[in-house]
């Protein structure tokens, strides 16, 4: 975390690692090159592929807009999927299929999250073009792929890139003397750039994350609760995501009085992390995306905030307009 927070300088010691961004850049331009022109084979998808992916390191609201955009596309008819590298995970055999079986050890935190949160295909591999391919077999006519705009053998119809509006690219560097994977003019090249928080520029689409109304027990046998029934409580904010900022402010944004714990994004949760939070607070408050890591967990004292991606309407439109125009349809919505 002390290298993310240097990136958001414009002079740090990670000025010393400049060279090493340069060697970074040039195998970056050459391989892209080498897609353009054949030398290296991109594999083509039956159906159309639309990626949501970020140009920079760390999270930057990348699963809330892929739960947004499934949604969308359910309630156009179509029948979506998604696709994962699952990062974190360690499964045992590739493709693997999402299920309730299947532990968040295994597939990842992010593909466990969407799997739970909507009953379409999740698939993970860290070959994207096999799992898009395998999400075809399952029956899609549209794949969503979360994360990948650096995964070039992976053919897509449609890129979404998912800015953060607090960090954005931080010193503007590549890594690793900053937090850019490509150049910031990748971004010209996408279909649509969406801002996740404050600050949009002109050719963003805005996005804000709206939380639920009610907290989430991870243990069933408990009920949800209110913000209100959260007052004068000793509690704990644990926060393992890209931002975890984010979610402390969104706390705080409801009037809720906790001590923070950020962790390292996809960062394991033990029973033993468990039970060391809830022996000194009385209940412990997470982000959706850790708590499919405690599903098998003492977590009796733990509860959860969804949170909904809320999109400039404009992008849905757009976004239909375009694969129904892929898909050879009259654009009627």
């Amino acid at each position: 975390m002390k290298i993310e927070q240097a990136w958001q300088s414009n002079w740090s010691w990670t000025v010393l690692l400049l060279p090493f961004s340069l060697l970074y850049y040039l195998i970056v331009q050459l391989r892209r090159l080498c897609f353009k022109n054949g030398l290296l084979k991109i594999v083509d998808s039956a159906v159309p592929v639309v990626v949501v992916g970020n140009i920079s390191a760390g999270g930057n609201g990348k699963t809330p807009v892929v739960l947004w955009l499934a949604q969308l596309l359910l309630d156009n008819g179509y029948k979506p999927a998604v696709v994962s590298r699952g990062y974190g995970g360690q499964g045992a055999k590739y493709p693997l299929v999402v299920s309730d079986s299947v532990s968040a050890t295994h597939c990842g935190d992010e593909p466990k999250l969407i799997a739970r949160r909507l009953a379409i295909p999740v698939v993970v591999d860290p070959n994207r073009a096999n799992a898009v391919a395998h999400a075809v077999s399952l029956g899609a006519d549209v794949v969503i792929s979360d994360d990948g705009m650096q995964h070039y053998r992976m053919a897509r119809a449609i890129e979404l890139a998912v800015v953060d509006g607090q960090r954005r690219h931080g010193n503007g560097w590549l890594l690793p003397s900053g937090p850019l994977r490509e150049p910031q003019s990748r971004l010209d090249s996408v279909f649509a750039v969406i801002c996740n928080g404050s600050g949009p520029r002109h050719d963003e689409f805005s996005m804000r994350l709206e939380p639920h109304q009610h907290w989430c027990p991870v243990a069933p046998s408990k009920q949800p609760l209110c913000s209100a029934d959260l007052a004068n409580k000793k509690l704990l904010a644990v926060a393992g995501i890209g931002n975890p900022q984010r979610f402390f402010d969104t706390v705080a944004g409801l009037d809720i009085q906790a001590d923070t714990l950020p962790l390292n994004d996809h960062a394991a949760i033990t029973q033993t992390m468990i039970d060391q939070w809830q022996s000194h607070y009385d209940l412990v408050l997470m982000t959706e995306k850790d708590v499919v890591k405690c599903s098998e967990l003492n977590a009796d004292k733990c509860y959860y905030l969804p949170v909904d991606a809320r999109i400039d309407s404009r992008l849905a439109q757009q976004i239909l307009t375009k694969l129904n125009t892929l898909n050879g349809v009259d654009d009627g919505v």
